[in-house]
């Protein structure tokens, strides 16, 4: 199941950093998330389903890829985005 159109409009919502912001590192990372937890969900039910395994894995890399991104260019909006996120480190 893919995200809708309202939550993906409330995360932009949420986390872009000027009015027209539809794509900065910061909603990249949070639209990841959100893929993630549903695919989270989705595999505690469909243990088998081996192939949306390996999708889960290559939205987990670029996630990583985009927060090591943030990390290095600003490290208190890094702070900050895994704090309301929820995401260890």
């Amino acid at each position: 199941m893919q995200i809708t159109v309202e939550q993906r409009a409330e995360i932009i919502a949420k986390f872009r950093t000027h009015e027209s912001d539809t794509g900065s590192t910061e909603v990249q990372i949070a639209l990841l998330t959100a893929r993630i937890n549903q695919l989270t969900e989705h595999f505690r039910v469909h243990a088998k389903d081996y192939a949306g395994r390996r999708g889960l894995l290559a939205l987990v890399s670029q996630r990583r890829s985009l927060l090591d991104y943030l990390k290095r260019k600003n490290e208190s909006g890094y702070q900050k985005l895994i704090a309301e996120l929820s995401i260890r480190r």
